[in-house]
């Protein structure tokens, strides 16, 4: 008797399967339809994501050669057909090595490239310091020392990824505006942050020696 039931139950289960079966099929279809495009359509895309970033990636490593060739007008166009488009990754990149070979014509057309750089939100925080400390290094012998102030500050904060350089560059901004106090205050950082490399501690050392008696720390 219970086989019988068995028999019985399995084939109300079979029937409405088949009914279930005839009401959403195309349902069932296109939605199986649709998770086999989206997968392939992401690998796809993966695909081609990978193969633009090993171009980008071969023509940077190109424009790099021509620059390290002392070939500068040829890298320089090369790194703004990268900059305008590679993935995003290497028109960062290409923006600051495009603006790294324009100093070798015109520095502060230069400067203004790193400015813009330093000025984009879409750009990550230590290469918006980065372009501000390249930009700040073309401008020091021509800048005021409070317009370097106003460019520094900022990346010579504590923890800061090239606060070493900023603290550096604004030390010597001050020091040519014959500011001895605001000189001792950059030199007073870079001196007692543990992490300042040798080279740059051993010049700033000699820039305090330079200092009047009462300016010393």
């Amino acid at each position: 008797m219970s086989e019988l039931f068995n028999e019985v139950d399995e084939e109300v289960r079979r029937d409405q399967l088949r009914k279930l079966w005839e009401k959403y099929s195309f349902l069932i279809i296109a939605v199986v339809i649709l998770i086999i495009a989206s997968v392939g359509g992401w690998r796809g895309y993966q695909y081609l994501e990978g193969k633009k970033a090993a171009e980008a990636g071969a023509a940077f490593d190109k424009a790099v050669e021509l620059s390290e060739a002392n070939k500068h007008a040829e890298a320089e166009a090369a790194f703004a057909d990268l900059a305008a488009k590679a993935p995003s990754g290497y028109r960062v990149l290409a923006r600051l090595r495009m603006a790294a070979e324009v100093v070798n014509r015109d520095p502060q057309a230069a400067a203004k490239l790193f400015d813009e750089i330093a000025a984009d939100r879409n750009v990550g925080a230590a290469e918006q310091d980065l372009a501000r400390i390249r930009a700040a290094q073309l401008l020091l012998e021509s800048s005021s020392y409070p317009n370097m102030k106003a460019r520094l500050e900022a990346a010579a904060a504590p923890g800061a990824t090239f606060r070493h350089t900023a603290r550096e560059l604004l030390a010597l901004s001050a020091w040519r505006a014959n500011d001895a106090s605001a000189t001792r205050q950059w030199l007073d950082l870079i001196a007692n942050d543990g992490q300042t490399p040798p080279s740059l501690r051993s010049r700033a050392e000699a820039l305090q020696a330079l200092l009047p008696p009462v300016a010393k720390s």
